[in-house]
């Protein structure tokens, strides 16, 4: 078939909210992915899966997740984490830049989003482990994160493309999208590249949610800066821009920042692009409970500034802009029992030592008197007499260090020490296309183009900076829906 109501780009978390919103008009919806089946879902599939999500009372959790048991809940303190906290921390993290309008959609939106999704068979589950640490015989949950999709990322990329299987959906595997098919009255299909052959393939509406630049080389040079060529890509190979491209080429307006991107601390020697049998397994998140040591052996940014959720984004950045793009994380035994899964898989650079001496030689490219002048100074200057918490910003912080830690500082006291090297992973980029609040794509002349729409990392005017831990998804599955109904009532009302 060449030929259809809503033709969707990109076949992740977004771009399958779009299509599964566009049927529920009774329209007819294709999905094109230029991966191979097996690669598809775009970054959607390297995630962890974590949505955040805003919620007043424990039972608006409840909703979303219907099977916890009885035993769950009576251990668990979920707490609460409303739309004013899921404000302010958008705000906080991007500095005030975050479009308000775009916002507003997010939070108010998050949860009957999620409860939308829970219905097309999404399943949602506490995460346990990696948000929430046993304290007195009871989970307590912090960071505002509270639920991610069973089976991580590709477990939410399986149950939407099932949803999708099931609505009558069809999807296009290999089929890359070249151009948008446009003229005087707006866009009328796409152009693309299946099994060695052009072909057009008309739409009365399309939807790009194909990612950002960051698998781009070029472009991450272009746009972020210098050395960004040298990041490592967390997530998808195929995420190249080229759905941002085909809107630009078409008079869309860019929007956002474009020198900004989602970027963490990431296994220094894993591959240059994501592997899916690893997942985000790459990622080392546990900083705020050890140290980060430059090739001078020197601490350069403050571990524990704030919980993981609104540092991890941003400290990519800066380990890139490190001499030699690398660092140590550095922890002992008080902590190990606090690291995430991620430190206990087989592809990992990890070095162990029984004395800090022995560990200063067996640091790749570290300077071993800096590092012991380094951990000198450390150990001296922990507040030991304030009591540590990996709960709450516990203020257990340092005296007299030029990079202070400002939380959860601990003695590098108790052998074995473990060491893991990290470099920067990039995750997606912030510039993209600017979209109305109905999720049309607008023009350099500030009109929507018609029949064009627009969700997920291609979206600009939503992150700045940094970015608070499960909002991609939250934002993309927002997003998503938004595109894909408004486009599938368009189309609806235009038969009438």
């Amino acid at each position: 078939m060449s030929e259809y109501d809503v033709v969707v780009v990109g076949a992740g978390n977004a771009a399958m909210c779009a299509a599964l919103a566009a049927r529920e008009h009774g329209v007819s919806v294709a999905v094109l992915e230029c991966a191979p089946e097996g690669e598809h879902g775009g970054n959607s599939s390297f995630t962890a899966g974590a949505m955040r999500v805003a919620y007043n009372t424990v039972e608006d959790l409840y909703a979303l997740m219907p099977d916890l048991s009885d035993s769950e809940k009576e251990s668990t303190d979920f707490g609460t984490y409303s739309e004013d906290q899921f404000f302010d921390d958008m705000a906080r993290v991007t500095q005030n830049r975050t479009h308000p309008d775009m916002v507003e959609l997010l939070v108010r939106r998050s949860h009957a989003t999620m409860n939308w999704m829970r219905g097309k068979g999404v399943r949602f589950v506490p995460i346990y482990g990696r948000q929430a640490f046993k304290v007195d015989g009871k989970f307590k949950f912090w960071g505002g994160l509270t639920v991610e999709a069973w089976g991580g990322g590709p477990g939410l990329v399986e149950a939407l493309h099932k949803s999708a299987a099931r609505e009558g959906i069809d999807v296009m595997f290999e089929t890359r999208a070249l151009s948008l098919i446009a003229d005087d009255d707006g866009v009328q299909g796409v152009r693309v590249k299946q099994n060695g052959k052009t072909r057009d393939i008309r739409a009365k509406a399309v939807i790009l949610a194909s990612g950002g630049f960051q698998a781009n080389a070029e472009w991450r040079t272009r746009y972020l800066g210098p050395s960004w060529d040298l990041a490592k890509v967390r997530g998808s190979r195929f995420n190249t821009g080229s759905g941002i491209q085909m809107a630009l080429d078409i008079g869309a307006r860019p929007t956002g920042n474009w020198s900004g991107c989602h970027a963490v601390g990431w296994d220094r020697n894993a591959p240059e692009h994501g592997d899916l049998a690893v997942g985000d397994g790459f990622q080392k998140h546990s900083y705020p409970f050890g140290i980060m040591v430059n090739a001078t052996g020197e601490r350069f940014v403050d571990e524990g500034a704030d919980f993981r959720n609104y540092t991890y984004a941003k400290y990519g950045r800066v380990i890139l802009n490190q001499p030699g793009q690398f660092a140590w994380q550095i922890f002992d035994q008080k902590v190990a029992h606090l690291l995430r899964d991620e430190y206990r898989i087989r592809q990992m650079t990890k070095v162990q030592a029984d004395t800090l001496e022995e560990l200063s030689k067996k640091l790749d490219d570290v300077d071993p008197a800096g590092f012991m002048r380094t951990v000198t100074d450390w150990n001296s200057a922990v507040k030991t007499d304030v009591p540590f918490n990996p709960n709450i910003k516990d203020g257990r912080g340092t005296n007299g260090l030029a990079v202070p830690k400002s939380n959860w500082a601990n003695t590098l006291d108790k052998p074995p020490y473990l060491a893991f090297a990290v470099t920067c992973g990039i995750t997606f980029t912030f510039g993209g296309l600017k979209i109305t609040q109905a999720g049309e794509v607008v023009s350099l002349d500030e009109a929507p183009i018609p029949n064009l729409y627009a969700a997920g990392e291609l979206v600009g005017g939503l992150f700045y900076f940094n970015y608070p831990g499960g909002t991609g998804l939250m934002a993309g599955a927002v997003f998503g829906r938004i595109a894909g109904d408004s486009a599938g009532a368009q189309i609806k009302a235009a038969r009438k």
